[in-house]
C-alpha cells in the first residue's frame, strides 16, 4: 500500500485551499499513491479566530469538494482536519472518504492542545474547541487503518486501543509547532509505532514564517521497528512511502509485545 502525503502551506480560506488539495491529489494519485493524507487544519490557518470564522457541517463545499476528489480519482483521502460545526459546538474533526467518494470515518481530536511553555508556545485549542470521545478505526483493502488527531499522539492509551481494535496503521493529521516539533516530533511517530508494532503517518502543514502559528513541518512515515521510513523536511511537497504489511506481521512475530502484554495485572479499556 503507498500511502502520499500532502505537506501543504495552508492559505487564507477554505477556497483557496481546496483549489490547492485538488491540484495535489491529482499529483499524489500520478505517483502511485491508494490513500493520501491531508494536514491538520488543511481548510484554514491555525488560530481559533480563523477555527471561528471557518466552523463548517459535515456536507461544507470543501469536505464535498475533497470527497468528490477522492472518488474521482479512485483514492482513499484522510481530509486533514477541519472545524467542524456540530450541535451547536466546534470540534477539530477528520474524515475519510473511500475511493468512491464515501464518507466511511470521522475523528473528532480527542485531547486538546492547551500548552504554555515559558518562552516558548502559548495555545489554547479549549477556547474554541470542545473535545471529541472518539477511538476511529476504518476498514481499508489493505485491512484496518486508526486515525488521531496531533496532540492525541501524545497518549500512549489511545494508539493502543487502536492497535488492540486491529489498526495496521495509524494515520495522524498534525501541525506540530517550532517548540514541540523539534523536540518531540520524529521521537513521538517513532516511539508510537515501535509501542504498537504498527506504521504511523504523520501529515503536517508546510511551514509559513509569516503565518500566526508556525508549523514545523516534516511529515514522516515510521515502521513497526520504530525506524523512520520517510520524512520531508519543512517546505511544501508530497511524501509518498510504501507501507509493506508483511514487515509488520515480521516484526510482531520476531518480537511479540502485544502477545506479552500481562492482561493479568494491568488492562486498557475502553469507556
Amino acid at each position: 500500500m503507498k500511502v502520499a502525503l500532502l505537506q501543504l502551506k495552508t492559505l487564507p480560506t477554505p477556497e483557496e485551499n481546496l483549489e490547492k488539495i485538488k491540484q495535489m491529489l491529482v499529483q499524489a494519485k500520478q505517483e502511485g499513491a491508494d490513500l493520501a493524507v491531508l494536514p491538520e487544519m488543511c481548510c484554514c490557518p491555525y488560530e481559533n479566530s480563523a477555527f471561528v470564522r471557518y466552523a463548517m457541517p459535515e456536507n461544507a463545499p470543501f469536505l464535498q469538494g475533497i470527497a468528490e476528489m477522492a472518488g474521482a480519482l479512485g483514492l482513499y483521502v484522510v481530509a486533514g482536519s477541519v472545524p467542524l460545526a456540530a450541535d451547536g459546538r466546534i470540534y477539530n474533526a477528520a474524515f475519510v472518504y473511500d475511493n468512491k467518494g464515501s464518507c466511511i470515518a470521522r475523528h473528532r481530536k480527542t485531547h486538546l492542545f492547551d500548552i504554555n511553555v515559558p518562552g516558548g508556545q502559548y495555545f489554547m485549542e479549549s477556547d474554541t474547541f470542545t473535545a471529541g470521545r472518539d477511538v476511529t478505526t476504518f476498514d481499508t483493502p489493505w485491512g484496518r487503518m486508526g486515525l488521531m488527531i496531533c496532540y492525541d499522539i501524545r497518549f500512549p492509551e489511545l494508539s493502543r486501543l487502536l492497535a488492540l481494535e486491529g489498526a495496521r496503521a495509524i494515520l495522524v493529521p498534525a501541525a506540530f509547532n517550532m517548540t514541540t516539533g523539534p523536540a518531540h516530533w520524529e521521537m513521538s511517530f517513532r516511539m508510537r509505532a515501535l509501542d504498537n508494532q504498527v506504521f504511523l503517518a504523520g501529515c503536517a502543514p508546510a511551514r509559513d514564517l509569516q503565518s500566526s502559528y508556525t508549523a514545523w513541518g516534516h511529515s514522516i512515515v515510521t515502521d513497526p521497528w520504530g525506524s523512520v521510513v520517510a520524512e520531508l523536511d519543512e517546505n511544501e511537497g508530497i511524501l509518498t512511502a510504501e507501507l509493506d504489511f508483511a514487515r509488520l506481521e515480521q516484526v510482531r512475530a520476531e518480537l511479540p509485545l502485544l502477545k506479552h502484554r500481562r492482561t493479568d495485572c494491568y488492562d486498557i479499556i475502553r469507556k
